[in-house]
């Protein structure tokens, strides 16, 4: 069984069903996963002029269903992995025995919570800038965060589009010696200390401006074309946290460079188990491994 419609999922699903393993996926609240909220990608092989998220999971789903995954919509909501065979719960009604598991449930970006922020998701808001920050190339952009992400996101950022600026809430970063000393010395990133986004401006051809309020109560308006949240992701891991084993953050812990976590006959794939890369070619990647580690568990049963 694989729960998860993302990239690893799907990858998972390719995989097991070409070994004849006939696996039975469950897509959950977000068939696709974030990719969905993705308008262009740019950097994932094989797509030479791009292709729009939703496409490219559409495709890589219909190559599942070819070779004979089972695929349904319902979110798991309960997990018991304390014996196999495992007892997952589907939508709180039914329940699925299966001998193997991979969990592929992914990740979520933290938001800061404001209607226009949501309104001009996938129109100049993102919370990748390696997979978005190309779209603004010698163009303004703001980084919201003063950890290491948004410290790597700033630099990252700073070698494609004009001028960066990172909307820090404190009067100091967050981030490592190293990584503030990089930012404080790129003549592209200005900091703004001690603001906090009010609202996302823009139109119909996307994000233009953001509203910001200063710690002493005055406003100010910046001129951007893309803003991305560098504030955190949540990994899906609750479900599972009573028998896998995760790190403080509540990334699963993989053995090794495998896909095993601690439980026997459960596999953990894509950004649920990746609080570094995040991205839909590893994600995929980790679904292979994860297929592979789950296949050769199955034939120790067999």
């Amino acid at each position: 069984m694989i729960i998860g419609g993302g990239p690893a999922g799907y990858t998972a699903a390719i995989y097991l069903s070409r070994a004849n393993r006939q696996p039975v996926l469950y897509e959950g609240i977000a068939p696709g996963g974030q990719l969905t909220t993705t308008t262009d990608v740019e950097n994932f092989p094989g797509y030479p002029n791009g292709v729009s998220g939703q496409a490219m999971m559409a495709d890589i789903k219909a190559q599942a269903l070819r070779f004979g995954a089972t695929i349904r919509l319902g979110t798991a909501t309960h997990a018991d992995l304390s014996q196999r065979p495992f007892q997952i719960t589907i939508d709180d009604t039914h329940q699925i025995e299966a001998d193997s598991l991979i969990i592929a449930t992914g990740a979520t970006a933290k938001y800061l919570g404001l209607e226009s922020e949501q309104r001009f998701r996938g129109q100049g808001v993102s919370a990748c800038a390696t997979c978005d920050g190309f779209f603004y190339r010698n163009r303004d952009v703001a980084v919201v965060g003063g950890g290491d992400t948004a410290c790597e996101e700033a630099v990252y950022l700073a070698g494609i589009c004009r001028k960066v600026y990172m909307i820090v809430r404190r009067n100091v970063l967050r981030a490592s010696k190293t990584m503030q000393e990089r930012v404080m010395s790129n003549p592209k990133i200005e900091i703004l200390w001690e603001h906090q986004p009010q609202e996302v401006l823009g139109d119909d051809n996307g994000v233009n401006g953001l509203r910001l309020t200063h710690k002493n109560g005055s406003e100010r308006t910046i001129d951007i074309h893309g803003l991305f949240l560098a504030i955190g992701h949540h990994p899906n891991s609750e479900l599972f946290k009573r028998d896998v084993e995760t790190d403080e953050q509540g990334y699963i812990l993989t053995q090794g460079k495998t896909s095993h976590t601690n439980v026997p006959g459960v596999f953990a794939a894509g950004d649920v188990q990746d609080p570094s890369y995040r991205q839909a070619i590893t994600a995929a990647a980790s679904g292979c491994m994860a297929a592979i580690d789950a296949d050769r568990f199955l034939n120790t049963l067999d």
